[in-house]
């Protein structure tokens, strides 16, 4: 397990390139049959990926449960939710199979004891892209395909920000702990993300970029609105965003991203919205 501590947004300005990518930056997820894990202690976020090839695999995988998690198995406490990115495949929580095709979303409540993945073609993976949080109530493990999530348009061509904002795990959909994620599309020849930028002081966000080809990348921005910073990050990598800090990103091309916030609430209009003249 990698684990990332909180930083400081006075100490973040004179971190370096390297430093910056060291702390905020988890270059990779998917690993053939096994699970690969990043604990954040901003929100005490998670990031998972788990790519079955040749056989089943675990959540809790060449995991010490106990040391990491202080529990007796990774969701005693947490809630979880898992996007699909690559080819079909199934998860299966304490008995019960959910098949996932690309882009489709299960919320996993708290108190699941048993997650297993596996995909229908070991030449076609799944790719199962996970956030968890900490939870301290228990609702329903649910199956959200894109049909069923809320869509919201926004943006436009003319700046270069025409996207859909999918939500999945939001209170519009169904009821969770504290965890919202979604995923959200640009449009060919867009490549802004969140812009104009926000902060929201009560929550972090986790974001995980994918559908990048292979020759682009997307310069996502960091740092406070008045001394901004950049990562570059490549396809299928994910970047940790703490509450002080924008969460942006400008793309060589079109791409995906996933998000996945835990906070104070769940009131997806509460941000602090910075008019693009403001940033530094």
């Amino acid at each position: 397990m990698d684990i990332r501590y909180s930083a400081n947004p006075e100490h973040f300005k004179r971190f370096t390139t390297e430093e910056m990518r060291k702390e905020f930056l988890i270059e990779k997820l998917f690993e053939a049959d096994k699970v690969l894990v990043t604990y954040s202690h901003v929100d005490r976020m998670c990031a998972f990926g788990c790519m079955p090839v040749n056989r089943a695999v675990a959540l809790d995988d060449g995991i010490d449960c106990y040391h990491n998690f202080g529990t007796h198995y990774i969701l005693e406490r947490r809630e979880m939710g898992v996007f699909n990115v690559g080819g079909p495949g199934t998860v299966k929580c304490d008995g019960t199979e959910y098949h996932m095709g690309f882009e489709d979303c299960l919320y996993i409540t708290m108190g699941t004891k048993e997650v297993i993945f596996s995909s229908d073609d070991p030449k076609n993976p799944a790719k199962f892209y996970m956030a968890s949080a900490p939870a301290h109530c228990s609702y329903t493990t649910t199956f959200i395909p894109m049909s069923k999530a809320n869509h919201r348009p926004c943006g436009s061509p003319e700046t270069a920000n025409d996207r859909v904002i999918n939500q999945f795990i939001h209170p519009d959909v169904l009821k969770t702990c504290q965890l919202s994620m979604g995923l959200t599309q640009l449009k060919k020849g867009s490549v802004w993300n969140t812009m104009p930028a926000h902060t929201h002081e009560r929550r972090m966000e986790l974001y995980f970029y994918f559908e990048i080809p292979e020759d682009q990348a997307v310069f996502h921005m960091m740092g406070t609105p008045q001394e901004t910073r950049h990562i570059i990050m490549h396809n299928e990598q994910a970047v940790i965003g703490p509450s002080w800090s924008i969460h942006s990103g400008c793309g060589t091309s079109n791409y995906t991203f996933i998000w996945a916030m835990v906070g104070e609430n769940q009131e997806f209009d509460d941000m602090d919205n910075i008019a693009i003249k403001d940033l530094r």
